[in-house]
């Protein structure tokens, strides 16, 4: 009986310490899941706009021209040939796709997407050092989450009935995708 009360006393308090970290992580996963349909850490307006003829001259001279007539007084962070006749000027949250020499320009602003950026964040850890830490302390708790959860109901509704079947199935599900998509 005493096993019991801390396997349910273990299980409660780990999962009151993971529940807020679970609930950053499960919306930034789905969001992470789905980069090939948007931008999940940024939104990215486009609009194009006519400068006019351009200066003939390196990219320097190019890139100066445009920035004096789109009214921006930030310094390239770089400034690249994409081609003979595309200019890339990047800025801190922009990018000016520059057509050589008619003027044509796509300017692509990128701001954070609120929240999400955050998230995102912390799931694929670039914070490194402490967090990766936490992170891994993190993995801990959901392992011990998942270990004390399989024992906390018994009977027919546990592990001796439907509960083995349910376990046997999230093991299964993932191993049957590996053989049949990657192991193929």
């Amino acid at each position: 009986m005493k096993w019991r009360k801390l396997i349910i006393a273990t299980h409660r308090d780990v999962g009151y310490f993971c529940a807020g970290l679970t609930v950053v992580d499960a919306i930034s996963g789905s969001a992470v899941n789905h980069i090939e349909d948007w931008n999940p850490n940024y939104v990215i307006r486009t609009e194009t706009v006519s400068v006019g003829e351009l200066p003939s001259g390196g990219n320097t001279v190019v890139a100066g021209a445009v920035l004096e007539r789109m009214d921006i007084s930030e310094e390239p962070e770089s400034l690249v040939r994409m081609a003979p006749d595309e200019l890339r000027i990047f800025l801190r949250q922009r990018t000016l796709t520059v057509a050589v020499p008619s003027g044509e320009v796509r300017d692509e602003h990128a701001r954070r997407r609120y929240a999400f950026f955050e998230m995102n964040y912390l799931h694929l850890n670039h914070g490194k050092g402490f967090w990766t830490w936490f992170a891994d302390a993190y993995a801990v708790g959901l392992l011990l989450l998942a270990c004390t959860g399989i024992f906390i109901i018994t009977g027919k509704k546990g592990l001796g009935g439907r509960g083995r079947w349910l376990l046997l199935a999230g093991l299964a599900i993932p191993l049957i995708y590996l053989v049949l998509v990657v192991w193929s």
